[in-house]
């Protein structure tokens, strides 16, 4: 059964208006009413129904049946360091198919991109809807949260939030990645990763202070995107989910 994300649920119908989805619909699939669809509001809700109408602005879905979404244990964000260029744009897509819950894009001090109001805003939108078709794609029930662009010193002060606050490092002592999770069951994550060039020595005793344990990925240097992917990736597999 084809998957769509609804923008609107009232009783029991509900609307796809996306342009994109629409003309999926529509043009590529050429459903028609009385076909099945399944439907997912990207806060954990997911739905089957029957197409009741289609026209150029929206379609219209009979919901016949609520489904039990696939539940995680462990709710997982990434704070991840601004890289140059696109590279957030692929970082965030990877991180979405991955079931990551929130991903915060953050300012460190050897980020070397600087952005004004103007174009926070606009990659925010654009990292917003990246993490919207992935999801999609991804068939996840729920969209993950992209939150502002914010500083390492805000990301810090949240740490009481978290059960288990993470910051992979390149230098001083730390812990492989592996061990730690196998001593700990947590239920909400942090993540914090490093620019190229990594965090600066007293970002690291700030955030260790804060109950952050410095963790090792291996004797390898890895990209921002890598990393990323890794720490995410490996805690979904250690986890079993």
């Amino acid at each position: 059964m084809h998957r769509f994300h609804t923008d609107k649920v009232d009783g029991d119908t509900a609307s796809i208006s996306d342009a994109a989805q629409l003309h999926h619909l529509r043009d590529v699939l050429r459903l028609k009413a009385r076909d099945g669809v399944a439907l997912f509001d990207g806060r954990g809700n997911e739905y089957e129904g029957v197409i009741s109408r289609i026209d150029r602005q929206k379609a219209l879905v009979k919901i016949t049946a609520a489904v039990t979404p696939r539940l995680k244990k462990t709710k997982i964000t990434v704070a991840c360091a601004v890289p140059k260029g696109s590279t957030l744009d692929d970082i965030i897509d990877y991180l979405t198919q991955l079931g990551v819950d929130a991903i915060v894009p953050m300012m460190t001090a050897r980020v070397v991109v600087r952005l004004d109001g103007g174009r926070r805003e606009s990659r925010l939108e654009r990292w917003r809807k990246i993490a919207a078709s992935a999801a999609r794609q991804s068939q996840r029930s729920e969209f993950p949260v992209i939150e502002a662009i914010t500083d390492i010193e805000a990301v810090i002060s949240r740490a009481a939030e978290f059960d288990l606050r993470l910051i992979p490092t390149l230098s001083g002592e730390r812990r492989p990645l592996k061990d730690i999770l196998a001593e700990s069951s947590p239920e909400n994550i942090l993540v914090m990763i490093g620019p190229e060039g990594d965090f600066t020595p007293e970002e690291v005793e700030q955030a260790r202070r804060a109950g952050f344990v410095p963790a090792t990925l291996g004797d390898t240097v890895l990209r921002v995107a890598t990393a990323a992917v890794a720490v995410a990736g490996y805690i979904r597999l250690a986890l079993g989910e």
